[in-house]
């Protein structure tokens, strides 16, 4: 089995999870997402199946997500999870939120949230953090291409926002950064993904709707349908050489290509000067 999936993993269970019920349904063990979601979000989940988990680092890794913030407090974790550990009377308004929400636009540093999976020395943070261990976090620089308010309740204080960035951006650490800019606290209760690069929730399959083989076989996507790079047919004679690790010529731009036969990938290549260096093979 070949291909990637546009998994819906619902709220309440780990990414490990979802991979664990496919692992099951399919008997490939060979199965990988591109992209935790904590256990309180839900949302798209890309997953590769067989061999098109070494296609990974080839994926876009731009997402997206709608998120409902609570003003007023804020928790251990940043989420609706964790503890209240501060709280405060203000009241925010309309205006003082779009006052603020151009500071999270384009390149940003953020530190992550100490319950995370991040490493320092060796050790995962919420380690440290269930040990009530101090650690030094260095604040970590990503993209924010866009971030809009799309509904405000002023009398319970929730915001909902959508916000598209780049891989790694923690959006519990801008919910609480956006609480401090406004002079009080706030904390996600609600955070789904709608967007994993070109995979969008509006196509994902819920994950109980994957029970059989016959269900994974049908929603299962061909990897050229999602991988955004030039493609080269190949020639018989040019699968022999690749068959053999050897390099073809093309004429195309410097940069990564899919060699393909059939309609099918046949390898990932890298071009420079012409010259056509195989870097994944799957013939």
């Amino acid at each position: 089995m070949f291909g990637f999936l546009n998994v819906y993993k619902p709220k309440g269970i780990t990414s490990h999870d979802v991979v664990a019920v496919l692992r099951r349904v399919t008997g490939v063990k060979q199965i990988g997402h591109t992209g935790t979601l904590d256990p309180f979000a839900e949302g798209v989940l890309p997953v590769c199946i067989g061999k098109a988990t070494r296609l990974i680092e080839y994926l876009n890794d731009e997402k997206a997500y709608i998120g409902t913030l609570k003003l007023g407090a804020s928790t251990t974790t940043y989420d609706i999870e964790g503890d209240v550990s501060k709280t405060s009377d203000k009241k925010v308004t309309l205006d003082e939120i779009k006052d603020v929400l151009d500071n999270f636009k384009g390149e940003i540093e953020q530190f992550p949230p100490m319950y995370s999976a991040i490493k320092v020395n060796g050790k995962k943070l919420y380690e440290y953090a269930r040990q009530g261990e101090d650690v030094e976090i260095k604040p970590r620089k990503v993209t924010v291409n866009e971030i809009k308010i799309l509904n405000f309740d002023a009398e319970k204080q929730e915001i909902e926002i959508y916000i598209k960035c780049s891989k790694g951006t923690y959006i519990r650490s801008i919910a609480n950064d956006l609480g401090q800019k406004l002079g009080t606290y706030a904390y996600l209760i609600k955070l789904i993904r709608v967007q994993a690069g070109d995979f969008l929730v509006q196509n994902s399959v819920q994950l109980e709707n994957l029970k059989t083989l016959e269900d994974v076989h049908n929603n299962l996507i061909h990897p050229l349908d999602y991988l955004n790079y030039p493609k080269y047919s190949i020639n018989d004679e040019e699968k022999n050489r690749i068959s053999n690790g050897n390099s073809i010529r093309v004429t195309y731009p410097n940069g990564i290509i899919l060699l393909t036969e059939n309609a099918k990938i046949a390898a990932v290549a890298e071009v420079q000067n012409s010259v056509a260096k195989c870097k994944k093979v799957f013939i």
